[in-house]
């Protein structure tokens, strides 16, 4: 077994206040500092921003954020999870990570991935019929660009580089980017091309169905003689005192989240059975320390990955409820998840 890092990865989503009404976006903004100043005090080893333009979600530029968390924290890693780098410009996207980094001392991170959602392509003028394209082009210019060297690279989503140098570089030489991957086999083919580590997005189902995932990366990395680095998970999840607890401050609000979402993709409404079922049987974390920690080793000791993260935000739970969910996280979940690996 690999030693494993773990991690709270949140879109920002809205929450609650005490008397029960949404936050500001700003006071949403304000909340994932706190949170992720308390993970960096518990242990917790990174946090992660994912990148949104919905209303239910606060963080729209992840980089941003993470640069305020910068200056708050000393040790925890500061990721996204994930950057579209679809709908973005790659020289920009190094540049801001590149920042960070140095703002950092050294702990930013990108994940980039093509995007679940897509509102970002029309908001920023990319059409969704380019969405396999720009994806390609676009990691194939960041790939060069981690290389912190003079950079010529043509295609067809964005102007040509001549001999580019891209400014600031990083202190270390070197920014940790990941690749994020739903359920396409070629998405996890391409990070192995370019001999970058592998996200894996578990967010339904039963963890070990993507197991032949994994192989296909070891086995394409070794095919395209680049280096497979330990797979990283993400699934959703949340820790409370009691197992009826988190479930009943978790769905819910999840459920409001889901229906609407599931409103523009042609889904049936959530039924209680149904999340019941994915918490127990699928990739729903979601429970007392003890209960969340089980099913944590479970998975990671099943798929053998090397990195785990809880997607801790899932629709409009308390901001205190979530402040708790971070504590027990750290306190409690990560010491038992840790011992249980190692047995």
């Amino acid at each position: 077994m690999v030693d494993v890092t773990f991690g709270l990865d949140t879109f920002g989503d809205v929450p609650e206040d005490d008397k029960g009404a949404l936050m500001s976006y700003a006071g949403a903004i304000r909340q994932v500092v706190d949170e992720a100043v308390l993970a960096d005090s518990l242990g917790v080893d990174v946090i992660a921003l994912g990148e949104h333009h919905r209303p239910e979600y606060a963080v729209t530029s992840p980089e941003t954020v993470l640069a305020g968390i910068a200056g708050r924290t000393s040790r925890i890693r500061l990721g996204s999870g994930v950057t579209v780098l679809s709908s973005d410009d790659p020289v920009r996207v190094f540049q801001r990570f590149a920042t960070v980094d140095a703002l950092s001392g050294g702990r930013a991170e990108v994940i980039l991935g093509r995007g679940s959602f897509t509102e970002s392509f029309p908001l920023f003028g990319y059409d969704l019929r380019d969405y396999d394209v720009l994806f390609e082009e676009k990691i194939e210019l960041f790939a060069q660009l981690l290389r912190e060297e003079p950079v010529t690279w043509s295609g067809t989503t964005r102007a040509p580089l001549v001999d580019a140098d891209v400014f600031p570089k990083t202190e270390s030489g070197h920014l940790d980017t990941w690749v994020g991957v739903g359920g396409s086999p070629q998405s996890v083919v391409r990070a192995a091309r370019y001999g970058l580590p592998l996200m894996l997005a578990i967010i339904g189902g039963a963890p070990e169905r993507f197991a032949p995932y994994l192989t296909l990366y070891n086995r394409a990395a070794a095919e395209f003689g680049t280096t497979a680095h330990p797979v990283g998970m993400h699934s959703p999840g949340f820790v409370a005192d009691t197992d009826a607890e988190a479930k009943e401050l978790f769905y819910p609000r999840y459920k409001v989240i889901r229906d609407r979402i599931g409103k523009l993709r042609g889904w049936p409404p959530l039924r209680r059975a149904e999340f019941d079922h994915e918490v127990e049987h699928g990739s729903m974390y979601i429970g007392s320390p003890e209960t969340v920690a089980r099913k944590m080793a479970r998975s990671i000791t099943k798929l053998g990955v090397g990195r785990f993260d809880l997607i801790y935000t899932a629709g409009s739970q308390p901001a205190s409820a979530r402040i708790r969910a971070v504590e027990l996280y750290g306190a409690k979940v990560l010491p038992m998840v840790r011992e249980l690996i190692a047995q």
